[in-house]
């Protein structure tokens, strides 16, 4: 028995994907606004194999505007399945019908599902569904998706439908009459089921669904003065008269079929008094943005982050809780000695008091730490000894000694004297720190497990190397940060889902149409906080082509989860940790700040300009979103960043690894050989100093130096971002040697403040922030730009967008630091003038008056002989 499909079409936010992943158990993403589906989905029904279900993108029409029309269009004229339900939201009967009529006019056996009829129970209407069958000629079901009642009658009934519906008599006299005519003249073109369809397109002239049929330019004479002589009579163009009549009929069935209930304010519309407010909207907005990164950042997802890189990916964790509040216990104890304070307090008094040099100071430093990892070291042990003889010799002891918690900041309280007795005790007891793995219940962590078997199994270090350091360490600080996106995304889907951001593009489509975008704009935009890709797949909501290249071009400029680490470490060196809550919202909101001027300086130019696409979108009532399809609109977001870190960001991983790894033996006493620089005679800590992301990052340096950071490391991190905005972080602290710190960590805070530091000390805050803007504002990583490549479907448009994304990041970035060092350093030079340039350009562009609109739509021509044919 051949397999059946059945196409599933409808409005946007009728239910139509709630239907979809009730009967094939998919997970597909259930949203409150147009395009969520951008594709056409199929899957099988979960009841019976043999019926395959084709979830097509919501849409309003069939016309051909957008490429979800298109794809629809397509699919139900070219593809011909065996059925179609249309799926009607009865509480917006009016506008869902106008699809409807479109769809019946396709030649396909057609089923219409009247969903939500529980919601109209409540508001008191009544819809007569026998009635509007008569009316439609076709099957009417009434059916909730969302609480799957009638749903297999609904799908039983277009199984057994077979007889293709032609379409409804909605048009006038003369219409039909010149529909009738067009008909005879096209029949032998195309199916005899479809011969309606195609008069009407015709009529619309519509030019690229006509294209099939191949009518010769005399056919097209003899068809157009049917279409003028109607046009003449009502004095208005032919597309326009077959949507006014769609919708006198429509009014008519409305009246014949549907009965309201007295007229009453439902809870929805006076939230909507609210929160769609012209003066509260935009501000309430801020303020839920603001409290969800705060939950999401700063407290519950930081918690689950910590834990992970602490535990996964850091010294691992216990399972039994006796053995953890021991160790614990056993912790507090040895962390209150200090040891560690006292050793390098100590070393650093002594260097100060002159009983050594730097140098000397140092080697002690190396020493003491090669006795806290092992204590039968006779050479350090020696080392440390002969210092501390010198110490005691001098009759020297440090006093105040600073102590610092186990992220490495320092407290109040202070060590009153260290002696050189004192100091030989605190190196014996570094060594003495309770390890983990000596108590019951303890689990290895993820790096510490692989290099036990590594180390079982005689792997050398270079494979050591790859596997701990490139393949765990740089997948592992990004998986690290589920639990922050995890929180994120459960927080947004919630908005999304219970219908709020529904609202929020409503109110921002009013902020948008200022600068040239439509609000259908902002949906991309809001996806792309939590990831560039599907943030991009959404930009084919948008109609206008035009405004669709400039919104897949800007969207990503918005900080998405995966610039969290980014975030925390301009806030930890410029604050001094993630506490300061407003940090992350602000970057949000400087990214919605550049889509801005973008868009209006880009709207003035010849390829943008043109009218803002008008915003449709019907507003869902409030309500609590079901746990399944929360879960799986949370869990599509989180698995799709999960499959990047499994995929571009593990090569990416290996790459950088070889990069920072490799490269030529040029120190003094090296041999100049090209090879693995740690395991090469000579090698120091400096070894990648001498390696091939050195080399690439010294030689690109000279585009960094305008915006203050013209280091090796700086571009080479950057390059590192531009494969995965998460690994700007890993990559800086594989690059400057920190080990496991992450963007929290005192020593990553000092650190990357420390590249930003002249030989005088000071920080040049402008720098740093120029390069974070840089980053935060250029390419996306390499999966969205894949995902821009496609959406483009166009490698001029591909790389212009790639080319002004990261022009503007870095022209952004440089007026930010030679701004800052004019007018905080007093430094001027010629890229001060140049920053001043710039800056006046892009005023000059925001400013400029706008080019008048240019209305022509190529798409439905004036008169069927000058373009077809």
């Amino acid at each position: 028995m051949a397999d059946t499909f059945i196409g599933l079409a409808g409005n946007p936010n009728c239910g139509k994907t709630t239907l979809f992943n009730e009967l094939t158990g998919s997970n597909g993403y259930v949203g409150n606004w147009p395009g969520v589906t951008v594709e056409k989905k199929q899957a099988k029904w979960q009841a019976d194999k043999s019926v395959t279900f084709v979830d097509l993108p919501g849409i309003y029409s069939l016309s051909p505007y957008t490429p979800e029309e298109v794809v629809s269009r397509d699919y139900i004229v070219n593809e011909r399945p065996d059925a179609l339900i249309d799926l009607i939201d009865v509480t917006n009967l009016e506008r869902n019908l106008y699809l409807t009529t479109q769809v019946l006019e396709a030649g396909r056996p057609v089923v219409v599902g009247l969903n939500m009829c529980d919601l109209l129970e409540q508001r008191g209407d009544k819809v007569d569904a026998k009635k509007l069958s008569e009316l439609l000629g076709a099957p009417v079901v009434e059916v909730s998706a969302l609480h799957n009642t009638n749903v297999d009658e609904l799908v039983k009934t277009a199984v057994a439908a077979k007889t293709p519906n032609t379409g409804v008599k909605c048009f006038t006299a003369e219409v039909e009459d010149a529909l009738a005519k067009i008909a005879e003249k096209i029949s032998g073109a195309c199916s005899p089921e479809l011969v309606r369809w195609y008069s009407v397109k015709v009529f619309e002239r519509d030019v690229e669904a006509i294209k099939p049929l191949g009518l010769s330019r005399d056919q097209l004479a003899a068809i157009e003065p049917l279409i003028k002589a109607v046009e003449e009579a009502r004095d208005d163009d032919s597309e326009s008269i077959i949507t006014s009549d769609r919708y006198e009929w429509i009014t008519k069935v409305m009246a014949e079929c549907v009965v309201k209930a007295p007229k009453k304010l439902t809870t929805s519309e006076k939230i909507d008094k609210v929160v769609t407010n012209r003066i509260l909207g935009l501000p309430i907005f801020v303020c839920v943005m603001v409290l969800v990164y705060y939950i999401a950042i700063s407290t519950v997802g930081t918690a689950g982050t910590d834990w992970v890189n602490d535990n996964l990916f850091g010294d691992g964790f216990f399972v039994n809780g006796a053995s953890q509040e021991q160790y614990d216990a056993d912790t507090e104890e040895w962390a209150d000695n200090h040891y560690a304070d006292q050793v390098s307090g100590f070393i650093a008094a002594a260097q100060e008091e002159g009983i050594v040099d730097e140098d000397s100071a140092a080697e002690v430093t190396e020493a003491a730490a090669a006795l806290a990892e092992d204590n039968s070291d006779e050479d350090a042990a020696a080392i440390v000894e002969d210092f501390a003889g010198k110490c005691e010799e001098a009759n020297f002891e440090a006093t105040d000694v600073v102590t610092t918690d186990e992220d490495g900041n320092e407290t109040d309280e202070v060590i009153d004297s260290v002696d050189a007795a004192g100091f030989l005790a605190a190196v014996a007891g570094t060594s003495e720190e309770p390890s983990m793995a000596d108590y019951d219940g303890y689990v290895n962590s993820i790096p510490g497990a692989v290099e036990g078997w590594l180390d079982d199994a005689g792997a050398s270090d270079m494979v050591k190397s790859l596997v701990i350091d490139g393949i765990i360490g740089g997948v592992g600080s990004v998986l690290g940060f589920i639990p922050q996106m995890f929180v994120l995304f459960v927080l947004l889907c919630f908005l999304e889902d219970c219908g709020y951001m529904s609202r929020v593009a409503f109110v921002m489509d009013r902020v948008f149409r200022r600068f040239g975008l439509s609000g259908k704009s902002f949906i991309p935009m809001l996806i792309s906080s939590g990831c560039g890709v599907p943030g991009v797949l959404a930009t084919k909501t948008i109609e206008n082509e035009k405004d669709r290249r400039m919104t897949a071009m800007l969207t990503t400029m918005i900080p998405c989860g995966a610039k969290t680490p980014i975030i925390a470490l301009v806030m930890g060196v410029l604050i001094g940790g993630s506490d300061a809550w407003w940090v992350a919202p602000m970057f949000y909101f400087m990214g919605i700040a550049a889509i801005v001027i973008s868009a209006i300086m880009l709207k003035k130019t010849k390829p943008f300009q043109g009218e803002p696409a008008p915003f449709v979108m019907e507003l869902p009532n409030y309500h609590f979103p079901t746990i399944k399809s929360w879960w799986l609109h949370v869990w599509e977001r989180v698995s799709s960043y999960i499959k990047k870190a499994s995929t571009i960001i593990f090569a990416a991983a290996v790459v950088v690894w070889f990069l920072s790894n490799f490269g030529v033996a040029s120190w003094d006493g090296g041999d100049g050989a090209f090879g693995f620089l740690s395991a090469m005679d000579g090698a120091g800590d400096d070894f990648m100093d001498y390696s091939l992301l050195a080399a690439i990052g010294g030689f690109l340096g000279v585009i960094f130096a305008p915006l203050g950071c013209d280091y090796w490391q700086a571009t080479a991190a950057s390059i590192s971002a531009l494969i995965a905005k998460e690994n700007l972080v890993s990559t800086f602290g594989s690059l400057y040697g920190l080990g496991d710190a992450t963007e929290n960590s005192l020593t990553m805070w000092s650190g990357f403040a420390a590249m930003f530091t002249d030989a005088s000390g000071v920080l040049h805050v402008g720098a740093m922030c120029g390069f974070v803007a840089f980053n935060m504002l250029d390419a996306p990583c390499f999966a969205a730009i894949g995902t821009i490549r496609r959406q483009m479907d166009d490698s001029k448009w591909f790389w212009f967008a790639i080319a002004y994304q990261c022009i503007f990041g870095w022209i952004v970035g440089m007026i930010i630091n030679q701004l800052w060092e004019l007018f905080v350093l007093g430094n001027f030079g010629v890229w001060t003038v140049i920053a001043f340039v710039a800056l006046a350009a892009i005023l000059f562009q925001l400013f400029r008056p706008a080019p008048k609109w240019d209305k022509k739509d190529d798409k439905i021509v004036s008169d069927l002989t000058e373009e077809i044919a």
